[in-house]
Order: C-alpha cells, then sequence, then structure tokens
C-alpha cells in the first residue's frame, strides 16, 4: 500500500485502496505522506471521519512515524492537528467579548464556591454543575498550550463548551482583538509549515466547497474511513431551520435593529410547519412557501437594518457578530429552501426540545466532489470497507469518479495479515426473535448478559441507535454493575471512553456510530465485540428512500443498492473492532437472526471478516470463559502527552512493549472440530486476487529471468493481471 501511494503520488494519479481493519493503513500512507512533504515543501492533508482516528494518528501513530524517520530526514517531522472553530476555546469569549448565552448563570455569586461568605442559597449548596464545570474549563484555559477540548479530561457537558467557544459564522475574524492569541489562528498558521495536516472530513469539505482556504495549500490529500465521506460531506452541506432558531435571531438582533416583522414572520412560519407530517416534502405546500417568503423578506430587512445601525461602531462587538451570524443563516437556508434545486431532499422531522425541524439536503454530492475536491491535488481514499463484491464501482459512483469526465484512478485491495478463522468467532443469537420497532427486548438482554459474563467484561457494545445503547448500560449497570464497570458513550469524550475501556479488563463500552469505526483496542481489553441488530439506516430516513426510490426508477434495486449496502459497511467497519493484531482472539456476537435467516443474509455475511461462524451459544460461552482465564493482564493506557498547537511538541519516544501471551488460536479454547478455512485474498490486482503463494511465485519466477508471459501462462492468470501485479510489487 505504502508503494501504491507513492507510485499515485508521482503519476498525479487517484487511488482507491482497501486495507483491512488494523491491518496499519495508517503507516502505509503516513510515511509516503511525509515523504511527499519533504518532496514539495507542501504540507500533506490527511482526513479522518471520527475523531478517535484522529486522536490515534496525532497521538500515536504519527509520533511513531516521525521517531523513525527522523534519522533519515536529519530532522523530526511535524505535523498539526486541525479541527473546526468550535473544538477550541475561544479567549475572546472567555474574557467577556460575547453575550452569554445563559445570561446571568454564570455571574461571581453563581460560581462562588460553598464555603464563600454571604452565602446565597445556591451558594449554600455548592455551584451548580454547569457552573463548577465553566469554572474548571476557565482555570483548564489558562494552561493549556492547544485550547483543543480532546485535551479536557474528563470531558465537559456541551452545555458548558458553549459558553467558551464560537461558531465560524460567529467568530470576529481579522476584526478579533485577541486574534494573535487564538488557538484556532494558530493551529493553521502552524500548519502552513507542517508536514502533515490532520483534519476531518467536514473541515476539508467545507475547505474545498465553500472556498475558505481554511487548509494550507497542498498537493496530497488523504481521506481514511473513506466509506463515510459521502455521507459527513452531505451533513456538511445540509442546512435546517426552525421556528426557534428565527426566535432567536431575532432575540439576538433586537438590540441593533427592530425585529418586529421578523417575529411575526416566525410565527407564520410555525403555523405553516406544525400541521406537516414527519417525512419528505416533495414540494412545499403553498403556505409554507409563502410562510418562506415573508420570512425571507423580514429577516433581509433585519440585515438591512443592522448594517445601517453598525457604521461608526465598535467592530469587535461579539453580541453583535453572533446576531448577524443567526440572521445570516437564516436568510441563506430559507433561500435555498425557495429555490427548490433538482438535486435536494426537503423534510420535516419532529425534536422532542425543538419541536418540527425543516431540513434540506442534497441527494448526491458526487458531481460536486469530482469538481470541487478531485481537482488540483492527488487524492488517496482508503478504508476497511470500499470495495463491495469484488469491485469498486458502487463507492467510486458516489464519490463522482465514474461516467464522462470523470479523472482517472485505480483501484487496489491490500487484504489483510491476519487468520481470521482461527483468531476470531462469529456467532449469530439464532434463538432470538428478529428485533422489532419497540427498543432491545428482555432476550436481547438476557442473552448480552451471559455474553459480558463469559467475557469477564472486555466488552464493546455497538447498538443502532444512542437509545438502545443507554437501555442495555442502564440494564446490564442493574444486572451486573457490582462486579464490572459499563461506560456508555455521551458520558465523556469518546476518547477518554476508549482509554478507560482499554486500560480495565472488568470494564465495557457501550454506544453507536462513533464506535462502528475508528476505535482501536487491541490485546485482551477487547475480546468480545456486540452487534445488536443489522445496522439499516431508518425506513423513514428521508434521504435514504429519496435515492432508493431513485434507483428504483431507474431500474435498479434500491433496497439491495442503498439499505444493504449501508448496512454491510457498518457491519464490516463494526466486526473489524475485535482483530487489531495478530494475537487478538475473540468473539463478534450478532444478537439479530436475520444474520442467517433473511435473503440478504448472504451479501451481509460476506462485508464481514472471514470468522469462524458458529450458532452454537454453549461453543462461544465456553471459548469467552477460556480466553477471560488465559488472557495476559491488561496494561492501563496513559493519557496523551499535552499536543500544544503543533502536535507532538511534548512527544517522546514510547517504550517498545512486549507482545502479551495469549491462546493459540480461539478455537482452541474449545474442542469445536471448526472447519479449516483458508485464509481469503491477500489483494486484488488488475481484476484478480492474488496470495501470497501467487506473489512468492513471482518473485521466484522473476529471479529466475521468467517473462510476464511465461509467468502468465504458468500461473494461469491473464497477461494484464500479471503485468499490472509485476509493476506494482516493482518486479
Amino acid at each position: 500500500m505504502a508503494l501504491a501511494v507513492e507510485d499515485a503520488v508521482a503519476a498525479q494519479e487517484h487511488l482507491l485502496v482497501q486495507a483491512g481493519t488494523g491491518t496499519g493503513k495508517s503507516l502505509a500512507y503516513l510515511v509516503p505522506a511525509v515523504a511527499d512533504a519533504v518532496d514539495t515543501g507542501t504540507p500533506a492533508i490527511i482526513a479522518t471521519a471520527t475523531l478517535a482516528l484522529q486522536a490515534q494518528i496525532v497521538d500515536r501513530d504519527m509520533p511513531r512515524v516521525a521517531n523513525a524517520l527522523a534519522p533519515l530526514l536529519g530532522r523530526r517531522p511535524n505535523y498539526v492537528l486541525v479541527k473546526g472553530r468550535r473544538n477550541y476555546v475561544c479567549l475572546h469569549k472567555l474574557a467577556g467579548g460575547f453575550p452569554d448565552d445563559d445570561g446571568a448563570l454564570f455571574s461571581a455569586a453563581s460560581l462562588a464556591p460553598a464555603s464563600a461568605p454571604d452565602d446565597d442559597a445556591r451558594g449554600e449548596a455548592g455551584p451548580s454543575r454547569l457552573g463548577a464545570e465553566v469554572l474548571r474549563l476557565r482555570e483548564w484555559a489558562e494552561g493549556t498550550e492547544s485550547g483543543d477540548r480532546d485535551e479536557l479530561v474528563p470531558g465537559v457537558s456541551e452545555r458548558a463548551w458553549r459558553q467558551v467557544s464560537v461558531a465560524a459564522r460567529e467568530c470576529l475574524g481579522t476584526k478579533c482583538p485577541m486574534r494573535e492569541e487564538c488557538f484556532v489562528e494558530r493551529s493553521r498558521e502552524a500548519a502552513k509549515d507542517a508536514d502533515v495536516v490532520v483534519t476531518n472530513h467536514s473541515f476539508m469539505a467545507i475547505d474545498a466547497f465553500e472556498g475558505r482556504a481554511m487548509l494550507p495549500e497542498h498537493h496530497l490529500l488523504v481521506i481514511d474511513e473513506a466509506h463515510e465521506l459521502v455521507d459527513r460531506v452531505t451533513a456538511t452541506v445540509t442546512d435546517e431551520l426552525s421556528p426557534g432558531m428565527v426566535t432567536t435571531a431575532a432575540r439576538k438582533a433586537a438590540k441593533y435593529t427592530g425585529t418586529d416583522d421578523l417575529v411575526g414572520a416566525g410565527e407564520v412560519f410555525a403555523q405553516a410547519l406544525q400541521p406537516l407530517p414527519e417525512g419528505r416534502l416533495t414540494s412545499l405546500t403553498d403556505s409554507l412557501a409563502d410562510a418562506l417568503s415573508m420570512l425571507r423578506t423580514d429577516a433581509r430587512n433585519v440585515q438591512s437594518g443592522m448594517k445601517a445601525e453598525s457604521k461608526g461602531v465598535d467592530d469587535a462587538d461579539g453580541a453583535r457578530s453572533v446576531a448577524k451570524a443567526a440572521v445570516d443563516e437564516l436568510v441563506d437556508v430559507v433561500d435555498r429552501l425557495l429555490e427548490e434545486r433538482a438535486l435536494d431532499v426537503a423534510w420535516v422531522s419532529q425534536n422532542p426540545q425543538r419541536g418540527p425541524v425543516l431540513r434540506v439536503a442534497p441527494m448526491s454530492v458526487a458531481m460536486d466532489l469530482r469538481e470541487k475536491l478531485f481537482t488540483e491535488r492527488t487524492v488517496v481514499l482508503t478504508s476497511a470497507t470500499i470495495e463491495l463484491g469484488g469491485t469498486f464501482d458502487a463507492v467510486a459512483s458516489t464519490l463522482g469518479l465514474r461516467g464522462e469526465g470523470a479523472p482517472d484512478w485505480q483501484g487496489l485491495d491490500v487484504g489483510s495479515p491476519f487468520d481470521y478463522p482461527k483468531q476470531g468467532i462469529a456467532y449469530v443469537a439464532a434463538n432470538l426473535p428478529a428485533p422489532g420497532r419497540d427498543g432491545p427486548s428482555p432476550q436481547m438482554f438476557d442473552e448480552l448478559e451471559a455474553l459480558v459474563r463469559a467475557a469477564g467484561g472486555r466488552t464493546l457494545g455497538l447498538f443502532s441507535s444512542m437509545r438502545a445503547a443507554q437501555a442495555a448500560t442502564e440494564e446490564m449497570r442493574a444486572r451486573i454493575g457490582g462486579e464490572m464497570t459499563i461506560l456508555c458513550q455521551g458520558e465523556d469524550q469518546i476518547t477518554t471512553l476508549v482509554r478507560e475501556f482499554a486500560s480495565d479488563a472488568k470494564t465495557c463500552l457501550f454506544g453507536t456510530l462513533t464506535l462502528w469505526q475508528g476505535v482501536d483496542v487491541p490485546g485482551p481489553a477487547c475480546q468480545l465485540v456486540v452487534i445488536d441488530r443489522i445496522p439499516f439506516p431508518r425506513p423513514d430516513d428521508p434521504l435514504a428512500s429519496a435515492r432508493t426510490q431513485e434507483i428504483g426508477r431507474r431500474g435498479g434495486n434500491g433496497f439491495m443498492a442503498v439499505s444493504a449496502t449501508h448496512a454491510a459497511l457498518r457491519l464490516a467497519q463494526g466486526a473489524g473492532r475485535l482483530i487489531r493484531r495478530s494475537d487478538d482472539r475473540g468473539v463478534v456476537a450478532f444478537l439479530d437472526s436475520r444474520m442467517i435467516t433473511a435473503r440478504y443474509a448472504g451479501f451481509l455475511q460476506w462485508s464481514i471478516p472471514p470468522f469462524w461462524p458458529t450458532t452454537n451459544k454453549a461453543v462461544v460461552l465456553e471459548a469467552l470463559r477460556r480466553l477471560d482465564e488465559s488472557a495476559a493482564p491488561v496494561v492501563p493506557v496513559a493519557p496523551p502527552p499535552s499536543r500544544g498547537v503543533v502536535a507532538g511538541e511534548n512527544e517522546h519516544p514510547p517504550p517498545s512493549a512486549k507482545a502479551s501471551p495469549v491462546t493459540e488460536k480461539v478455537s482452541d479454547a474449545v474442542t469445536t472440530g471448526a472447519p479449516a478455512v483458508q485464509e481469503e485474498r491477500t489483494a486484488v490486482t488488475g481484476g484478480h486476487a492474488w496470495t501470497r503463494e501467487d506473489d512468492e511465485e513471482l518473485k521466484d519466477g522473476r529471479d529466475l529471468g521468467l517473462s510476464a508471459e511465461e509467468l502468465a501462462e504458468h500461473l494461469e492468470i491473464p497477461l494484464e493481471s500479471v503485468e499490472a501485479r509485476l509493476t506494482l510489487l516493482r518486479l
């Protein structure tokens, strides 16, 4: 893979690489990325979908690469983590330059400690949880070098973080009196001189789509977790509008101009939205279109009023910037909704706190990606799951890489070094009823408890919804909370939760989408991965249903192309959390009997690693008990060092770690008579699935002076496939 990335950069040709989970794909692209940065003098950009993978690259992978390459380069490569503005503390807001979202909530009295003299009733009871969080944030902000929220351990609630951060629209930019000290500006300035810049899909998409130049000029862009790119870009360009947004914008702008008409327009909009059912809007109703037109007119009048009032006033007024951003957003979203673009999908959703919300998103971002991402740079896309059915075509189509005018690209499957049938068991709980819409069943909880007890903890629970993850957390805490620790996503920062899980065998971690990918916990801390149900998109998901209908209209199978493919990608990622290195052993348990009974079961089974399959619960429980008994002690994971603005400034080479002794293979834990399954392909090149034995024969043949034609005849493989493989292997 490293050689293929190097070749792609040299040829200025895009590359799609499938590499099995846990195979070290980040190292395979980081080394040539650093080489390119050194050669060109411009940074290489690495974009990931998840914060977990960002943290892994910055705190673990890139330090190892930097330490290894330093003697060769004569200097240590430097790298920077760049995120959206909301991820950093705003020093100007801390200094009182922006309005407090909660009014007088954080006055000196409300934040005073319980022991302060003349305590009021609030003080006598101690500071509120929210107030205490903000006090801790302020203390942390005085000492942090990066201002990055991920460094705050333990984390704080979203409401508290809002008190010390601003959105991009609210930022004063060049008018900010604290621009020189700004963590965001310092990180972006440092990125210009870095060898590697690590960011996320959304930030990268905003940079490419909106032309804000938030990332430095670059020639190489590596997109990891590429199977998520379309969804993340779609989310980035999705807009929403609610009556509450109108009320908030009017309240913030009222200090600077009249907003009575805008308030009235918001009420008309709320009345037009209220009777609409949840789901897709194939067109705007007359009443909704009229309400939006009125809203646009009145919001534009507020814009004009604020502009006229602002002449000769302080440019560094944070409250004005926040108000302007809120009104500008209203105008932009209403304009888009009224435009009713051909590829846009609009729908109504119900939010428990906010009421009805009107949303709009593109059905496809393929052409936008082609025009704005795959030009003027080499793009390498990699994932464990971007090749479906032996071809990259399905994913390439969603990326704009197929059809007339598509740029040139190459596809490569480098396979996996793991012996999945010997290292893992795939267990389907065939006795459980198919999951319903009412949430987890009592039988499912019984099954989960039995598995977790047998594993002695060591469980990563992957759930299809946050509600299911929270329900399972509550139930398991009630049943086995005295024996094990059950962590749940949302209770702290993901990086903190994963570190706690990886540090204690008796700890389990339950969660949803974020944990399905980008989480790397090798060794005995994770020997059981539980998947509660097949992760189909919701039946009422407006984008998924619109895409399904469009494919059906063109004569295709919408369910298989959209829902089944979505589930297959998720399952492959989730199951891939188990085996992260060659000495890992364990079980992936599917608590959904449809994995073996449904007509599409074979397609889903093909998407996951080829573990040894079984439906025998007794065999699985015994295997987990044996693995628990023979597991080496879990080594606690130390928190990462403070990153600074330039990541790795405080990094020291980590001490070498010894591999832990483990059971020879998972099937040794029980006597099952499991069939010996030959390892799957190692790579697909030129349309042929190459094995290690094939590669060895190619090398031996070249050493003997055989030509490509002679090798093709000997191996009974098409000549063009042999030539492609010889080129890739530098033979």
